[in-house]
């Protein structure tokens, strides 16, 4: 599995003036790399990551828009890689977005709220909760653990 990167709103660029024109490069860009890796048996990954708080400037910033991406490139071995810090800055509703967009999931990844610490430091995130409904949607994969130690 490898994490394709969605790119940047240029700088001084008007998100909805490029958004379009973005997407269509996206997604070209995305069926490109996965013809590619297709030949190799790996699957791409496209992961939103919160333009609130970590990069104001990246692209692609839901789980919504990134399915909707991932149906138009319509290539089997593209996934989503939805980290739950991010997915709860922009959206909130983690269970619901686990059921929904479950089908699409390549990976997880997880960190604490607001802080982006350990997931045993105190925040938003039930880990607990959230690991027992990754179990009953019967997801079989790994949790990376993307965050900043808060400590030692």
């Amino acid at each position: 599995r490898i994490h394709l990167m969605a790119g940047r709103v240029p700088l001084g660029a008007d998100r909805a003036a490029v958004a379009g024109e973005m997407e269509t490069t996206l997604i070209e860009n995305l069926r490109y790399a996965a013809d590619l890796l297709a030949q190799e048996d790996m699957i791409g990954l496209v992961e939103p990551i919160n333009s609130r708080i970590t990069d104001p400037r990246y692209f692609l910033n839901t789980p919504h828009q990134a399915a909707a991406i991932l149906e138009k490139v319509g290539r089997s071995n593209l996934k989503l890689q939805l980290d739950l810090f991010h997915c709860q800055i922009m959206d909130g509703n983690l269970s619901r977005n686990l059921e929904t967009y479950f089908p699409l999931i390549g990976h997880i990844q997880i960190a604490q709220v607001p802080g982006r610490h350990e997931p045993d430091s105190p925040g938003e995130l039930n880990f607990p909760y959230l690991f027992q409904l990754l179990e009953s949607l019967g997801y079989t994969g790994y949790v990376g653990c993307e965050y900043a130690p808060k400590g030692e």
